[in-house]
């Protein structure tokens, strides 16, 4: 096992740390140990999950005396549900679960925000930790502290804000993903060096394979240097009222394919959000202030992976203008009745603004949906 890394996420008394490293879920135990009280342990975890690497975390916590119990939901978006999260919360709280239960939300993004979520409400907020266990889980929704579910009006709608006390994030485990799991993941990956560290999406252009491929020391740089972004922007700006708002790079438009898709597995969030930061920047391209260069660089190397770059590529869907630039209207984002874009001067020069060409926004939906 390699030294793992540690970063912190400085938030005064709700900071904590992320720790990177490879074949570590089996000291899982060891790691949170200092926030568990004699109340115990709730895993929450997918279907999917469990049968990889439930047992490994359960095997760590019974040498440690730690007692527990798993929920498990199935596997994908569509556990992001109202539904969904009503029975886990009858489930613990029918359990007798008190307010020192630790609650450890272990699988990817889905389970991250679901688990979270339960956890800032029951019982008025209990502690949680993160074990993120795909790529995008790692790198992006696992750190920060948004939770929430999936509404009919679109997603990410209902939620909180509410920090964990640790994120653990074992590289390893990403080799049991399937690839198109770990190029979802890694469409966040690119995103921090496409919003203002242009050095690092130099270096992805140079290790993107080494990095896919297998657990190493790439893989382990990529998920450090990626969580380092985010607690940084995090740690200026919890609740984003500023600075964070870039982290949604590529994410309104994104939403609103995975929303015509239905949150299925038609388009995984990762894919829909390769699209959308290839359009915010054909868009910036279309409108003179992002060099049409970039953009077609930010193709080639998405491309190059096996990520989509165009809506077109989606198969069974005919995607419909109005109705996408519909959900775009319903996107959290939306201020004083106003979107809020995530525009760019080029590769790692990303700004917000509400200044967006709506004409030149629809002929950029227009390239991208039906070339």
């Amino acid at each position: 096992m390699n030294t793992p890394e540690t970063l912190r996420v400085e938030l005064g008394p709700r900071s904590y740390d992320i720790v990177v490293g490879s074949n570590i879920l089996a000291d899982a135990a060891g790691f949170i140990a200092p926030f568990v009280k004699p109340a115990g342990v709730v895993i929450i975890t997918d279907a999917a999950v469990a049968a990889l690497h439930l047992g490994t975390v359960a095997a760590s916590l019974d040498r440690a005396g730690i007692v527990h119990r798993t929920v498990a939901v199935p596997s994908g978006e569509t556990s992001k549900s109202m539904a969904q999260f009503e029975d886990i919360l009858e489930n613990i709280l029918a359990a007798g679960i008190e307010r020192s239960t630790l609650i450890v939300a272990l699988g990817g993004g889905v389970v991250g925000d679901l688990a979270g979520f339960v956890a800032a409400v029951a019982l008025r907020g209990l502690d949680f930790v993160q074990i993120p266990t795909t790529l995008l889980s790692q790198v992006d929704s696992s750190v920060g502290g948004k939770t929430g579910i999936n509404s009919k009006s679109g997603k990410n709608l209902i939620g909180a804000f509410h920090q964990p006390r640790l994120v653990l994030a074992d590289s390893a485990v990403l080799d049991t993903l399937p690839r198109r799991e770990l190029l979802a993941g890694y469409a966040e990956v690119a995103k921090y060096g496409l919003i203002d560290d242009p050095d690092f999406f130099d270096w992805l252009e140079i290790h993107a394979t080494q990095i896919l491929d297998h657990d190493g020391p790439e893989r382990r740089e990529a998920i450090v240097r990626s969580c380092a972004a985010k607690a940084r922007i995090v740690s200026q700006d919890e609740r984003e009222s500023g600075k964070r708002a870039l982290l949604n790079l590529g994410h309104t438009f994104g939403h609103a394919f995975e929303a015509e898709c239905g949150y299925g597995g038609r388009l995984l969030h990762g894919e829909a959000v390769a699209i959308g930061m290839v359009i915010a920047h054909d868009v910036c391209a279309a409108m003179g202030m992002a060099p049409a260069g970039d953009k077609d660089r930010i193709v080639r190397h998405l491309r190059a992976v096996g990520l989509p770059v165009m809506a077109k590529e989606i198969s069974g869907m005919h995607w419909d203008i109005d109705r996408l630039i519909g959900h775009m209207a319903h996107d959290k984002k939306v201020q004083d009745g106003q979107l809020v874009f995530v525009m760019t001067r080029g590769i790692g020069k990303a700004f917000t603004s509400r200044a967006m060409d709506v004409e030149k926004m629809r002929a950029a939906l227009m390239r991208s949906c039906h070339g």
